[in-house]
Parts: C-alpha cells; structure tokens; sequence
C-alpha cells in the first residue's frame, strides 16, 4: 500500500516545484556561448570540433535549488577546414551529442541526446541548417530525500526507494545564419511521454514532459576593428510554464576579452564576463542577481563554461558564425 501514497506525495512535489521553478529543461545564462545546448541545427557550425564543459547553480543557498551539468561536442563533416574563405560556408553535415544532469531536490533528469544538422548556403553570405537530435531522458525520484513534517528523512506511509522513468527524446531546429547576425528556432522534449519506458501509468504521470520551444536571434555589430557589439534575445516558451525573456548585450575586445550583462523577465539581472585564453581553449563567468521574490532566500545563479577548440589547424580564437 505505501507505493500509491509514494506517487500521489511525489506528483503533488513535482507539480509545486514546476509551477515554483517555472522550469523543467536546465536555463542558461549563457546560452549564446553554446546554442547547441539549444538547438541542433548548430551542430558542426564552425570548422573545428566543438567541445563543451559547464557547471550551473541556481539560487544558491535555496534547499533543493537546481544543480546543472553539462557536456557538448559537435564537429563538422566534409567542410573543407583547411578553406580560406571566412564570410561563406560551404555546404556541410555535422554530428554531435550531448549529455547533462540536472537535480532539483529529489528529481534528478539525465539526458544523452545524438545530433545531425546540414548547413546549406543559400547566397555569397546567408547560410540555412536543419538538425535534429534524438536521445534518452531518465527521471529519477529519490523518496529518502523528500522532506516530512516529522523531520525525518521518510514517512512510513511513503517509504523509500526511487522511481524511474526514461523517455525517448526528439529535438528539432532550423537555424538561418550569416557572419554577422543568427536567428534561430528549436523545439525540445517533442514526443512529451511517447515511448515512456515505464512500465507504471503512475510513473509517467509523476514525471510528464513538457515541451520546450526556443526563438534566438543576435547581430553582431563592429564599431571598430577591434570591437564588436552583440545584442541578443532569447524566449521559450513551455506551457503552462510563464514565458522566459532574455536579452542580452555583449561587447568583444580584440576577438579576445569580453563582457556582457543580460536581463531575464521576472527573473534576473545577469553580468557575464569571459576570455578566449588560446585557438584550443575560452573560459566565462556569469552571475544571475535574482529579481523575483527568491531573491529573500538566495544568494543568486553562478555559471561557469569551459570550451575547448580541437582539430582547429586555422587557429581560430573567436567562433566566427555563433557568439
């Protein structure tokens, strides 16, 4: 009898926290830095292999606030790395995969996602990709960290134990790109709970999937030689989530040193800071100073992104076709 009390005591959790939280995929912050983590039509975009590193904490010193990894890497196929050519792409497939891990209190999700995306160029300096990538997300419920009233790990109505479900997941974008401007649109977590794995409709009911869809869009400005000038918005939409508004500034020093501050609607006011150290390696900041009433319990969102530039013979510092 305890393990209907335990779905009915962790659907009401999952519910609170979502409407809580106002989220169910992993926020960046720095999103620009890494779209890929977004939308698959990025995958093989520059003419190195891509690799990605980041450690997110959301609203520290929250009990239960989120807690983000992830890995990326993409490459591009057949694209010719060794051309000159800097403001054209040429026609190319590229392949990738992505892994994160995000825990929110007791509900832990896992995704490993497999990429492909085809750039086409469609002038001189207009570029068009298309990719999709398909994966496995698992949630995972740990009842011995649900919190009780009598200050116990668990309750004897509930117990212990984890509740697992893995679902097939399926993201899809189109990507429309020049050198110096980007706009872009994604949708993620598509089948919802099509090919659920679990084997208990109360399972599935305690762990449903949203959709996610992203818009993206920046313009890279170069008031000097040395100086370009980045806005850039970002909105996702994930009913019967609030929609999510970033925009963001970014200005870059020489291709080498930059800075940016962002505002997240009812959320956050973000800096951001970073620096392309060498052709293999870039390293950035950001701090989220939460706006919206967790700013009483919290110490606001630390990121950090390492990158790493492989198979880079041009020896390209800054990425020429995503900032």
């Amino acid at each position: 009898m305890k393990r209907p009390y335990l779905y009915l005591l962790i659907l009401f959790w999952v519910v609170c926290v979502q409407a809580a939280f106002a989220q169910q995929r992993p926020q960046y912050s720095q999103y620009m830095l890494n779209n890929f983590i977004l939308n698959p039509a990025i995958t093989g975009i520059e003419d190195y292999a891509d690799i990605r590193v980041s450690n997110r904490r959301q609203w520290v010193g929250l009990d239960g606030a989120p807690v983000t990894y992830y890995l990326t890497a993409h490459t591009p196929l057949n694209k010719g790395m060794g051309s000159t050519q800097y403001h054209r792409a040429l026609a190319h497939h590229g392949i990738g995969a992505t892994f994160h891990t995000d825990k929110t209190g007791p509900l832990r999700r896992t995704g490993v996602n497999f990429a492909y995306a085809y750039h086409l160029p469609l002038t001189n300096v207009i570029n068009l990709s298309g990719g999709a990538s398909v994966g496995i997300i698992r949630n995972a419920i740990n009842a011995n960290d649900l919190e009780f009233g009598n200050g116990k790990g668990n309750d004897p109505l509930v117990g212990g134990g984890t509740l697992n479900n893995n679902i097939l997941d399926l993201n899809l974008g189109l990507w429309l790109y020049s050198r110096n401007f980007s706009v872009g649109v994604a949708g993620a977590q598509l089948l919802e709970n099509v090919g659920s794995f679990s084997a208990a409709e109360e399972e599935r009911a305690a762990m449903d999937l949203q959709r996610h869809y992203f818009a993206t869009a920046s313009y890279r400005f170069e008031p000097t030689s040395t100086l370009d000038v980045i806005p850039s918005v970002m909105v996702k939409l994930a009913d019967p989530s609030p929609t999510s508004v970033d925009v963001s500034l970014r200005t870059i020093y020489d291709e080498r040193f930059w800075i940016g501050a962002a505002y997240r609607h009812n959320d956050a006011i973000i800096g951001m800071v970073g620096v392309y150290v060498s052709p293999l390696i870039d390293v950035s900041y950001s701090y989220d100073a939460t706006t919206s009433n967790l700013n009483k319990v919290s110490a606001g969102t630390h990121e950090v992104v390492i990158g790493f530039k492989l198979l880079n013979d041009r020896g390209i510092l800054c990425p020429q076709w995503i900032w």
